[in-house]
């Protein structure tokens, strides 16, 4: 390692810190209506805990894609990395949008974090940020790609995530609402091991360089089918194999206290999946 590769190094991670600066500040800014110091610190809140990590570990990875990939020169790489970071900012931040209204919808995902302090909720919301990062790393880390490029898979990601939770939802004899509504975490872990297993997936599909719309898109809805047909299938292989003598639906809603060891255990399921299946494509 040379001194110049050093040198290099530090300027991307500096500026990549900057670039983590700036998207706690702009979560701050959009949640004005409580602070997050005082939650985290005083009130010690842990569900806001469980949907920040996921959310910093969105802006990490969406930064990632920008830093890896050959470099086209100092200027012109800290340039796409500020660019291209921001742009991620922002959309992980509208992503919270998405959370609210179309994936945990049957209720004000704020209200249960803020007011209730609802680890289900924040888990989930976590999941959402972090499974976004990773689509918006695989997005931006190949050649080809623009700013537009980038928005498209993520709105691309944020429908598949919603069909996630769509198909989660119908393969669940529980309602996960209701769930999580009523401060089961337990369920909201499961869940939001579901949607980082399709970011996981989804990164897979739109990594690589871009070439023209028509064959990356149709990579990208190919893997996301995969992975809604995954779902039911590693459930039904947990209960077989990790969870032999029970089932994941008892362990998570019938008991008078849900097990939140099995609820690891079915996160690690769709997640080592995830890993699996794009390992062997």
């Amino acid at each position: 390692m040379t001194l110049d590769t050093v040198i290099l190094a530090s300027i991307y991670l500096l500026s990549a810190y900057v670039l983590f600066w700036l998207g706690k500040r702009v979560f701050d800014f959009l949640h004005r209506d409580f602070r997050v110091r005082e939650e985290l610190v005083e009130r010690k809140n842990s569900a806001l805990a469980l949907a920040l990590v996921g959310y910093y570990l969105g802006v990490v990875f969406a930064i990632g894609g920008a830093i890896v990939g050959p470099s086209s020169g100092l200027v012109d790489d800290v340039l796409d990395l500020f660019l291209y970071g921001i742009l991620a900012i922002i959309l992980l931040n509208i992503s919270t949008l998405v959370s609210d209204r179309l994936i945990l919808f049957q209720f004000s995902n704020t209200k249960e974090i803020i007011q209730d302090q609802n680890a289900g909720t924040g888990i989930t919301a976590g999941g959402v940020y972090a499974a976004t990062g990773l689509i918006l790393f695989g997005a931006i880390s190949g050649e080809g790609g623009t700013v537009w490029t980038a928005i498209g898979f993520w709105g691309l990601g944020q429908l598949a995530l919603i069909l996630t939770g769509l198909v989660y939802e119908w393969i669940t004899p529980y309602s996960i609402h209701d769930e999580i509504e009523k401060d089961n975490v337990a369920v909201g872990v499961s869940f939001a091991g579901a949607l980082l297993s399709m970011g996981n997936i989804l990164r897979y599909a739109v990594s690589g360089d871009f070439y023209a719309w028509q064959d990356n898109l149709m990579t990208f809805c190919s893997l996301a089918v995969v992975g809604l047909v995954a779902l039911p299938i590693i459930r039904w292989a947990t209960d077989k194999v990790l969870l032999p003598g029970t089932t994941i639906t008892a362990e998570l809603v019938e008991h008078e206290q849900p097990n939140l060891g099995a609820a690891y255990i079915e996160m690690f399921s769709y997640i080592g999946a995830s890993f699996l299946i794009t390992w062997c494509l």
